[in-house]
């Protein structure tokens, strides 16, 4: 039998778009590793009617539900109350969760409030998920042909609670393993990969292939579904194999989080640093960079020169050059990258000059105009990009300029 799963998350702060309910996302990636089918996701505010009513649909479409949620001390979670009366069971006090709530206080250095022991009430015949993570424990039971699993709702607590207690239980309702494998791809649109692929695409069964547009690139997405782990990674293997053929070096990554970890990866295996100058990007390429873990042994800095006299004063760039011709040219992203090379003492330096918008410069130069460039060891290059045809949103020009200097440095990283 091949179990379907309803992904039930509680909580008003959901639905009021308080915050973004990324337990859904990582539990739906777990549970398809397991081959299960997760079918539906719900969102239900801390009301006992709507949630029970939601509870109801989910056994009715789906055999096991999966909860996050409603599970702390406030009167408004409500979750284990209602599911329990959903299927007609007691909540029975815990001792030993109990203590585990008392223990947990204890180590924190802060005083308890009895309210925290409602924690410690789960339903009775479950299987109790101890949560070393905070305070709620979760469970898991099975109930009229339906397999339930209540998980706590902060993703610092959901996620190990399902890797590390829930997992081992669900392991047996598994039949098979879905496996993914996730192609990045800048320089090509999703319209324009997918007219590409769609007759591919359309012939597969198992695995499949799939485009997902993330902001400034596109996702292919190479799922399998097989017995073992290994037998499906066969199946993907000959259709990543088709796809780079096609798209060439417009696929930089497979499983990568994105280009700067791409970047950093080859440099640093290279024994290469790296820095940055930017104006009409702010300092995203930077950001961009230190948010990957263990930058720093390859990232040396970056310069946010956003007015000229900055360009000229820490950069070098000709002052002669930025009256004559303004700072959005060639020469001067080439020059920002010369100089931020020699002022950050790096190998490799990549500069972003240009208009985001939403207005032209004042020497009219169109929102979308931007130069990109690289200094390395053995030369400098600029690119000229036209970036309005991206719906010359703001956020949206400054992404891609941001993902063409990273381009840059990747493409050069990888034919040395």
């Amino acid at each position: 039998m091949s179990h379907t799963v309803e992904i039930l998350s509680v909580g008003t702060e959901l639905l009021l778009g308080s915050i973004v309910n990324s337990d859904a996302q990582a539990l739906s990636r777990e549970l398809s590793c397991l081959g299960l089918n997760v079918l539906y996701h719900s969102v239900v505010g801390d009301n006992p009617g709507r949630l029970r009513a939601a509870v109801e649909l989910a056994r009715s479409r789906a055999d096991l539900i999966v909860t996050t949620g409603g599970l702390g001390p406030t009167c408004d979670d409500l979750t284990k109350q209602t599911l329990a009366g959903c299927f007609g069971k007691k909540l029975v006090f815990h001792p030993e969760c109990a203590q585990a709530i008392r223990d947990f206080f204890a180590r924190m250095g802060k005083e308890m409030t009895d309210n925290n022991l409602q924690q410690a009430y789960l339903p009775e015949g479950c299987r109790v998920l101890d949560n070393a993570w905070g305070t709620a424990p979760g469970c898991v039971f099975e109930a009229e042909g339906t397999y339930v699993v209540m998980l706590p709702g902060p993703p610092r607590e959901c996620l190990p609670m399902f890797r590390e207690r829930a997992l081992p239980w669900l392991a047996r309702l598994s039949e098979g393993v879905i496996r993914s494998r996730t192609l990045r791809v800048f320089g090509m649109g999703e319209s324009a990969v997918e007219a590409l692929l769609r007759e591919r695409m359309n012939a597969l069964a198992n695995p499949t292939l799939a485009p997902y547009a993330k902001e400034g690139e596109v996702e292919l997405r190479i799922t399998a579904k097989a017995d073992t782990p290994e037998q499906a990674d066969a199946l993907i293997a000959p259709v990543e194999a088709e796809v780079r053929g096609l798209l060439g070096e417009l696929v930089y990554g497979a499983n990568v989080s994105g280009l700067p970890q791409v970047v950093l990866e080859a440099a640093r295996e290279q024994g290469l640093t790296l820095g940055t100058a930017e104006s009409c990007t702010g300092g995203l390429i930077a950001k961009r960079i230190t948010d990957v873990p263990g930058a720093a042994s390859v990232f040396k800095g970056g310069v946010v020169s956003y007015h000229c006299e900055v360009k000229a004063g820490m950069l070098g760039v000709s002052q002669q050059l930025l009256d004559q011709r303004g700072a959005v040219c060639a020469e001067v992203a080439q020059q920002m990258a010369l100089g931020a090379r020699q002022a950050l003492g790096c190998d490799l330096a990549v500069s972003v000059t240009g208009v985001a918008g939403p207005d032209p410069d004042e020497r009219g130069n169109p929102v979308g105009l931007v130069y990109t460039a690289l200094a390395a060891p053995d030369g400098c290059w600029t690119k000229e990009l036209h970036l309005a045809g991206a719906g010359a949103r703001r956020d949206r020009i400054r992404t891609l300029a941001a993902n063409h200097a990273l381009d840059m440095a990747r493409r050069w990283l990888e034919k040395r």
